[in-house]
C-alpha cells in the first residue's frame, strides 16, 4: 500500500502551498500586493501584449472565470489595460500599464530568489533534472486537467 506521504500527488500540494507561502511572504514582507496568479497573468502579457482573456487563460492553465478576477484585480490596480479588439468587438485585449512593467521588474528578482528558496534541498544538477522530469509528467497528463496548458 502507497503511504499518503510518498504520494506524487500529496507531495506536489505541498511544495505548491510552500511556493505560494514564499511568494506572499517575500512579496507582501517587500510592499508588493500581488499573486502568483497575478504575477503569472503579467509576464504572459508582457510576452504577447494585445492577447486577449481567454488565450491568457489558455496559456496559463487557468480556467476563463478564474482570470477574468485576475484580470479585473490587475485593472483595478492600474498595472493591465484592456482595450476592444479591432478585429472582434466582443474580445478585449491585454496591454501591460507602464506600472505593470514596473512591477514586472521590481518582482522578478523576488521570483528567482524564491526558485532557490524553494528548491534549496537539491543541489544544481537535481533542480535541472527535477525541473525537467516536473514538465515532463505534467505534459503527460496536460489534457486531463480542468484547464490545460494551451499555446495559441
Amino acid at each position: 500500500m502507497l503511504d499518503i506521504y510518498e504520494m506524487p500527488a500529496h507531495l506536489i500540494r505541498r511544495l505548491n502551498q510552500a511556493s505560494v507561502s514564499l511568494f506572499m511572504e517575500n512579496t507582501t514582507s517587500r510592499g508588493y500586493d500581488l499573486t502568483p496568479v497575478q504575477y503569472g497573468a503579467l509576464i504572459a502579457i508582457g510576452d504577447r501584449p494585445g492577447l486577449d482573456q481567454a488565450t491568457l487563460a489558455s496559456n496559463l492553465a487557468h480556467d476563463r472565470v478564474t482570470i477574468g478576477g485576475v484580470i479585473d484585480r490587475l485593472v483595478l490596480k492600474n498595472f493591465v489595460r484592456r482595450e476592444v479588439s479591432p478585429t472582434d468587438r466582443r474580445a478585449r485585449e491585454l496591454f501591460l500599464t507602464a506600472e505593470g512593467l514596473a512591477i514586472i521588474e521590481k518582482v522578478r528578482p523576488i521570483m528567482h530568489e524564491l526558485q532557490d528558496l524553494l528548491l534549496q534541498g537539491l543541489d544544481a544538477s537535481e533542480r535541472t533534472m527535477f525541473v525537467q522530469m516536473l514538465q515532463k509528467a505534467t505534459d503527460a497528463v496536460n489534457d486531463r486537467s480542468r484547464a490545460p496548458l494551451r499555446f495559441t
